[in-house]
């Protein structure tokens, strides 16, 4: 991938309220795959369940400060950052004491822009900083919507795909309105993918009907690899960097850098 460097910091939320559509492999792998694109990265796990630090290897017992010492006690993202296996991709860890945050940040003042007032420390030098979020839409979503300048929508090709997503639409309408206007579609990406399927094929063209325009041409196929990488701690690039589950993510960084 060989393109300069951007000369524009890009912000992107990974959300969908709906569990087990990729949403923590698209988050780890593309940030990698950027990484090893010359591009300097920053991924901030927002999920309680934090499957995206346990995914880059990091041990919970080793975490000092997470995004929840950001979220609540206002920590600055350099003090929480730690490094990851990829060179150039920082991560801010999660950790299970996140799981309260909601309830402290209810009687705090602009408790929607907690992570956008962090984000704008200028010593974060990064092109690219995604926010994996937690699958529900809650203050820790809508503080990842308020921050990001775009949000990327990973949809599994299986039935009822594509059902719910008019609540993250919705919401998403809702931060545009009120509290960031700004707030685009990224894109939507198609995960779990098998050609061989009637429903795969089926669940992709309804996807680019409805999401005309913004379905990524790169759609990450079912992959055994991909589903062994996270017991290994390594993002797919590392692990198995000439599986088609690699493919696809190099593919899909092509594209985020394109656009």
């Amino acid at each position: 991938m060989d393109i300069k460097l951007l000369s524009r910091r890009r912000i992107i939320a990974i959300a969908n309220q709906k569990g087990g559509v990729g949403k923590t492999t698209t988050a780890v792998n593309l940030a990698a795959s950027l990484a090893l694109a010359n591009r300097r990265v920053l991924l901030i796990d927002l999920d309680p369940q934090a499957n995206t630090t346990s995914f880059l290897g990091i041990e919970k017992s080793t975490i000092n400060l997470s995004s929840y010492e950001v979220m609540v006690d206002g920590c600055p993202l350099l003090d929480a950052r730690i490094p990851t296996c990829v060179e150039s991709l920082d991560l801010i860890p999660s950790a299970m004491r996140l799981v309260g945050a909601e309830i402290e940040m209810v009687t705090m003042d602009n408790r929607e822009r907690r992570l956008k007032n962090a984000l704008e420390d200028p010593r974060l030098a990064y092109d690219f900083v995604f926010v994996d979020c937690p699958p529900s839409l809650s203050i820790l979503t809508v503080n990842a919507l308020v921050a990001s300048g775009s949000v990327l929508v990973p949809v599994q090709c299986e039935y009822f795909a594509l059902e719910g997503l008019g609540l993250l639409l919705n919401t998403i309408e809702k931060v545009q309105q009120s509290l960031n206007p700004e707030l685009a579609i990224e894109g939507v990406l198609l995960t779990m993918f098998d050609s061989r399927l009637n429903l795969s094929r089926q669940v992709e063209a309804e996807a680019r009907r409805v999401f005309d325009g913004k379905v990524y041409q790169t759609m990450i196929q079912r992959n055994v690899r991909l589903s062994e990488a996270p017991g290994f701690g390594k993002p797919i690039v590392l692990y198995d960097p000439t599986s088609a589950g690699a493919e696809n993510y190099v593919a899909l960084a092509k594209e985020v850098i394109a656009s």
